[in-house]
């Protein structure tokens, strides 16, 4: 039996973002890593932003749903956040939201493959477990 590796794109977005916006950068991150879209296990987003309609569309267009991360359990991954936003830091308590959810939703021992990439209204990250 082998371990399947489980693909965490973590976004974070504004109100403004459009779902092709979204789809268009968890894409690229894709790219950039040199992962099949079929690979992605799931995407992850601030608790009090996944039910947003935006993310709803994003998450479907890869025939997933989106994973909604507390804050306590971003918070809880901070630590392995490299990229330090600080308007996000100061609205959020962590460096990058994208990192933080895709590190959160890989679960335990998981590592960013791809740190924060950014669109104009929006992040991806890449995690894995």
């Amino acid at each position: 039996m082998t371990d399947r590796v489980r693909l965490v794109a973590g976004i974070g977005f504004r109100h403004a973002a459009t779902v092709e916006e979204i789809v268009d950068l968890i894409g690229r991150a894709l790219a950039e890593a040199e992962f099949a879209p079929d690979a992605l296990a799931a995407i992850a987003t601030a608790a009090d932003r996944a039910g947003e309609d935006v993310c709803r569309a994003a998450a479907a267009a890869f025939g997933l749903k989106p994973v909604a991360v507390s804050p306590d359990a971003l918070a809880a991954v901070d630590a392995g956040v490299v990229t330090r936003s600080a308007r996000i830091a100061a609205s959020r308590g962590v460096g990058s939201v994208a990192e933080a959810a895709a590190l959160a939703a890989a679960g335990p021992n998981a590592r960013l493959l791809l740190p924060r990439i950014a669109s104009a209204g929006a992040t991806c990250a890449l995690a894995a477990s």
